[in-house]
């Protein structure tokens, strides 16, 4: 079976917004190459992207690693498509008091929110410049404008994942390689908010949390962005919340 000519890449493709990306690019022609830690948690991702008539590669990786993200890229571009979009959308948001903030868990919260990126971003510049086309899109969070009490590592996970994809707009945008960075303000419809936050939950009648299917959409339409009107960075929230 011919494979179509181009590729996304989804690091950190859960069952929520990740997921919702893969499908939709996979709905116009895009082979969506997804990756986690654990592969076999793909399957039902995989699966229900062939199922919709799109084709789907699942891949076991630690995007902290740099030896995994070169293989990975170069088995994507070797063994399936050049990588036309790329997306970056490790969470990393944990909450530690700063006195019970240990050093390992602020550098495994670093390592996953910001290292990664840097990795995913190099990555898919090396294989993109030559092409002089490429869209690479990193999901940020309310942290990544403001730090708040007890999120000291995630806030400066975040922060430095911001700085970065400003300095990859600059010096990649010229190369014809669009960069954005997605400002994901509020509430996510997944099952961690309707287990933990019941209450924010319940907004979801009123559209006050965010649908990953909407986000999705925010996503492909920056892909499809004109090289004179790109946007850089985009916020995206409900109605609902303060800003």
């Amino acid at each position: 079976m011919n494979e179509p000519n181009k590729a996304v890449l989804v690091i950190g493709a859960g069952d929520a917004t990740g997921g919702a990306i893969a499908r939709r690019f996979a709905r116009e022609g895009y082979v969506a190459c997804v990756t986690r830690r654990q592969a076999e948690k793909l399957k039902p991702l995989v699966e229900r992207i062939r199922a919709d008539g799109g084709q789907a590669h699942g891949f076991g990786s630690d995007a902290r690693q740099e030896s995994e993200m070169v293989a990975l890229v170069d088995r994507i571009e070797r063994e399936v498509a050049p990588i036309e979009v790329a997306v970056f959308n490790i969470g990393a948001n944990v909450r530690f008091d700063i006195t019970a903030t240990t050093e390992r868990v602020y550098r495994k919260v670093w390592e996953m929110g910001a290292l990664a990126g840097f990795l995913l971003g190099r990555e898919a510049a090396r294989v993109m410049s030559p092409r002089g086309r490429g869209t690479i899109l990193f999901t940020g969070a309310t942290a990544s404008l403001r730090g708040s009490a007890g999120f000291a590592a995630f806030a400066g996970a975040k922060f430095a994942l911001r700085a970065l994809a400003q300095s990859l707009a600059r010096e990649l945008g010229p190369k014809g390689i669009h960069v954005a960075h997605v400002v994901i303000d509020g509430a996510i419809d997944t099952e961690f908010i309707r287990d933990n936050f019941p209450e924010r939950y319940a907004l979801k009648s009123e559209h006050g949390i965010l649908n990953p299917e909407h986000i999705a959409e925010a996503y492909w339409q920056l892909h499809q962005q004109p090289r004179d009107t790109w946007t850089h960075e985009l916020d995206l929230r409900p109605w609902i919340e303060r800003f």
